[in-house]
């Protein structure tokens, strides 16, 4: 094993952070949008959107897989998982574009139209984001550099998130003066000219600096069988399906949940009493001063008071993320994960208890569970890189693609999962598009699909964790042990 210096520098801290920000523009936008683009912009039924969205999450699960074999074997003057950023960049632009495009076809062709630019999708984000994520255990081998490291990732998945979740759907209003088709073609292919500079830019700045020695040779079929003796693998696989399931669940329900569930004159009243709705007819009056009249804020008060709702939450997880790294040098990253996803669980449940008025307790309760949240975001992708390691240390093998193949593989099922079954509920309950007045019955299943569900899901994931043998002290001393044989 190569041991060059262990120390990232800030400007390659935020190289490699692009690579996420570049990520997480395509993948929120599906996590948050995907359902409701598929069932309320382009009219495919919610139970065919559902089926959709769980094939394409599992077809891109199962090449997760491939992946991490051809990354771990893959040989370059770049090392094994960089060139792959370069080489994908912009694959992953063009196919993000397709798939939010909305051509003229019968109902037969709109199926086939999406399976096969989603399907193109996944298997581009995977071919694209297993390298990055397992670039991650490679660029250092000390644990409190990749917790630093997480830091600088996740806040830069946050501010996608607040690009997404709290910017999007007004931007799909503006940029397609009302017609959702258009914006959100128009938008995304801005999106996907950032994204593409921002892998480019992750390329040049970042470096390999953990290289399996030359005299490593493992099999395929060993790879897999180290991983199936790996306990804690195992337990982080099953967390990660877990925690991605409810991310998707509850991400894409909620857009449901502000339009149906909770009253929109409760809604106005909230965003008018705050001030938010002075700011905006400002804001509309100066860029129409300047002769921006294309490009005004919606009026639509659920519409201004999702966006804001997303973006509190946002704001208070990256303070969370802030909190991260240090709670986990002092105490582990095991024992922070399980009492701060639990409590995360908790905030959720409370949902399940507001009634369709009350917007403030909503609000504040979006907050705390930002706050709680996202103090677990970076500690999941270190805890991964932790295992890379522990299998390393265990068998005197690195797999380094493999491990994160396999975790991306639990992402894709979790996100597959969650997404289905966020349109499988709308069809179940009895949602029909567009329709003002849904059924008791739908608005009931939107109210528990980003509470009641959600809620237990976690609750489950932090009763699992406490089957993760590596704690802080087993991580000194991996540490420890593989910087002796590295040097050796």
């Amino acid at each position: 094993m190569n041991n060059k210096s262990q120390k990232l520098s800030v400007l390659e801290k935020i190289g490699y952070g692009l690579g996420d920000f570049a990520a997480n523009l395509i993948f929120q936008t599906l996590l948050t949008f995907l359902a409701f683009f598929y069932t309320d912009v382009y009219k495919i039924p919610a139970g065919t959107a559902s089926i959709i969205i769980f094939i394409g999450g599992f077809i891109g699960a199962f090449f997760n897989i491939i992946m991490g074999v051809i990354a771990d074997r893959t040989q370059t003057k770049w090392g094994k998982f960089r060139p792959w950023i370069l080489w994908t960049a912009f694959p992953f632009g063009i196919a993000a574009v397709l798939s939010f495009l909305t051509p003229d076809f019968e109902l037969g062709g709109k199926i086939t139209y999406t399976l096969l630019t989603y399907f193109f999708l996944v298997l581009i984000y995977s071919a694209n984001n297993l390298p990055y994520a397992a670039l991650s255990g490679v660029l250092t081998g000390d644990m409190k550099e990749r917790n630093s490291l997480s830091s600088y990732r996740f806040v830069a998945v946050m501010v996608a998130q607040f690009i997404i979740q709290s910017l999007l759907l007004p931007l799909v209003l503006i940029f397609g003066d009302g017609d959702k088709a258009v914006g959100f073609k128009n938008t995304m292919m801005l999106f996907a000219v950032i994204g593409v500079i921002c892998l480019l830019i992750t390329f040049f700045t970042t470096r390999e600096r953990i290289i399996p020695a030359q005299n490593q040779e493992s099999s395929v079929k060993q790879d897999f069988t180290d991983l199936c003796k790996n306990g804690p693998w195992l337990v982080m696989l099953l967390v990660t399906i877990l925690v991605f399931i409810t991310l998707s669940l509850k991400g894409g329900m909620y857009v449901f949940y502000f339009k149906y569930y909770l009253d929109a004159a409760a809604q106005a009243a909230f965003l008018k009493d705050i001030g938010f709705t002075s700011f905006i007819t400002q804001m509309n009056s100066i860029l129409s001063s300047m002769g921006f009249v294309d490009f005004l804020w919606p009026q639509d008060a659920p519409t201004s008071a999702f966006s804001l709702f997303n973006a509190g939450g946002i704001i208070f997880m990256i303070i969370g993320i802030l909190f991260s790294k240090p709670l986990a040098d002092s105490f582990g990253k095991r024992n922070i994960y399980i009492i701060f996803i639990f409590l995360s669980a908790v905030s959720l449940l409370l949902f399940n208890f507001y009634s369709r008025t009350a917007i403030a307790m909503v609000f504040v309760t979006q907050l705390l569970h930002g706050l709680i949240y996202g103090v677990t975001i970076p500690l999941l992708w270190a805890m991964i890189a932790d295992v890379a390691d522990y299998s390393e240390w265990k068998n005197n093998r690195r797999a380094t693609a493999t491990v994160f193949s396999a975790m991306l593989f639990g992402l894709k099922i979790g996100i597959s999962i969650g997404g289905a079954l966020g349109a499988a509920f709308l069809s179940k309950y009895g949602y029909v598009a567009e329709e003002v007045n849904q059924v008791p019955a739908a608005v009931e299943g939107i109210k528990l699909s980003v509470s009641i569900y959600p809620g237990f899901i976690f609750i489950i994931s932090a009763v699992l964790l406490c089957f993760y043998v590596i704690d802080k002290k087993m991580e000194f001393e991996i540490e420890s042990d593989l910087q002796e044989r590295r040097k050796n």
